[in-house]
């Protein structure tokens, strides 16, 4: 083994946003910084994130923006009272990338591009001194020294810190692929199973349907579950607003992002849930029955949807294929299908298709500066933590918080008289 980087300094092994937020704060406070990734260039998956744009945080007051991270919610708190959406924009705006909120109260670069964004930041990180060292793939440990897997062979390197922040399971190609479970839990780290987040799910289409109306988009629906237990009282606030896309195999986008983390659970524990769509989310089922009621006529029952309720394309090839034909038949009942769709859903898609993964390293492991327990020195960032969260903002608010974290908790750790003592 050869340690081609000279020491001391710290290391981040993962360059996505929250080991280059870490990275930053360490800089910042005169650290000598080495990051480390698998991959050829820093920020993959926060290229990817922008292709349809970069959705930066969200403007909901901030007890509702933590209510999102659901069973993490308590430990999630925390670390937005130190770096939440507000401190994150002061940051984004620290860049010289200008950001607007948009109707859903989305908050947005002013171009929506994560290109800009991200190379402002390596630039500052360049500038403070951060080392780059890219194709390096961690291993593990040889003793305290760090393994690398790089173009030149195996290599070691002996850090005074380290923050691990190697993403999830989603996306692997993008460099998250979940390889860093095997080293932790050798040395003692509890890690929840990985499972998909914020991802589709399979439905048995008839294959006319698969046929006609795969990779088509259903626009402006809306969708709640409908699962063994089932509240009959369903409130406003189960319904979610979005778009889905059909593909060969299901459904996915928006929307079923949105109901993922329960449908997935109700999947996991009864083998299927069900999706009730909303196809016609401006009328009411009872200004619907009144209409679909009047007489048709010698239109056909597809112009008489379209025109007496809005239902044409994609949508009508819903109804049919789940409302059944006695529905097709009686506007009252027809009524009650669009409003009220029920679309069997069987497992999620692979964790390779999911937005982002739920699982990772317990909090039960981690201090509060999201140190290891059973490893002193090593920090957690990221997707790595065991938390979940719907899109719109908050993953990417949760991982730069939880990289902010961690980085102001190296800094820390090494300010303690036991460590520079040693």
């Amino acid at each position: 083994m050869s340690d081609t980087v000279s020491s001391p300094a710290v290391a981040v092994i993962g360059a996505g946003p929250a080991g280059l937020l870490a990275a930053e704060v360490m800089a910042h406070a005169g650290l000598r910084v080495v990051v480390f990734d698998t991959k050829a260039s820093a920020g993959r998956k926060l290229l990817r994130a922008g292709i349809g744009g970069l959705n930066l945080t969200h403007a909901e007051p901030l007890p509702a923006f933590t209510d999102r991270y659901g069973e993490a919610s308590s430990q999630l708190a925390s670390m937005l009272a130190r770096f939440g959406p507000a401190q994150l924009l002061d940051w984004v705006h620290g860049l010289g990338i200008e950001t607007f909120v948009g109707s859903s109260q989305r908050v947005f670069p002013m171009d929506k591009k994560a290109a800009p964004l991200l190379r402002a930041w390596l630039h500052r990180l360049r500038s403070m001194g951060v080392e780059f060292h890219m194709h390096w793939r961690w291993l593990g440990w040889e003793g305290d020294d760090l393994q690398f897997e790089t173009p030149s062979g195996l290599q070691s390197f002996t850090a005074q810190a380290t923050v691990l922040a190697m993403g999830g399971a989603s996306w692997p190609e993008l460099g998250s692929d979940g390889r860093w479970v095997i080293p932790l839990r050798h040395r003692g780290v509890d890690i929840a199973a990985f499972e998909p987040s914020n991802c589709g799910f399979q439905v048995g289409w008839s294959e006319h349907f698969r046929q006609r109306f795969a990779r088509q988009p259903v626009k402006s629906v809306k969708g709640r579950l409908s699962g063994p237990g089932d509240r009959t009282d369903a409130q406003p606030g189960d319904w979610h607003s979005g778009e889905l896309m059909v593909t060969d195999d299901g459904l996915e986008g928006g929307l079923m992002y949105a109901l993922s983390a329960n449908a997935r659970d109700q999947v996991k524990t009864h083998g299927q849930t069900t999706v009730l769509l909303d196809l016609n989310p401006g009328r009411s089922e009872d200004d619907l029955a009144t209409r679909l009621a009047q007489p048709r006529g010698s239109r056909s029952m597809a112009r008489h949807l379209r025109s007496k309720a809005g239902i044409e394309g994609v949508k009508a090839g819903l109804l049919r294929e789940f409302g059944g034909l006695d529905a097709m038949n009686d506007p009252v009942q027809l009524a009650h299908c669009i409003k009220q769709l029920p679309v069997p859903l069987g497992a999620p898609f692979d964790i390779s298709r999911a937005i982002s993964s739920a699982g990772g390293v317990r909090f039960g492991d981690l201090t509060e500066d999201l140190m290891l327990k059973p490893l002193p020195g090593v920090f957690c960032a990221g997707e790595m933590l065991d938390w979940e969260a719907p899109t719109g903002g908050y993953l990417l608010t949760g991982c730069l918080a939880s990289g902010w974290v961690a980085g102001t908790g190296v800094v820390s750790y090494l300010q303690q008289p036991a460590v520079v003592d040693r």
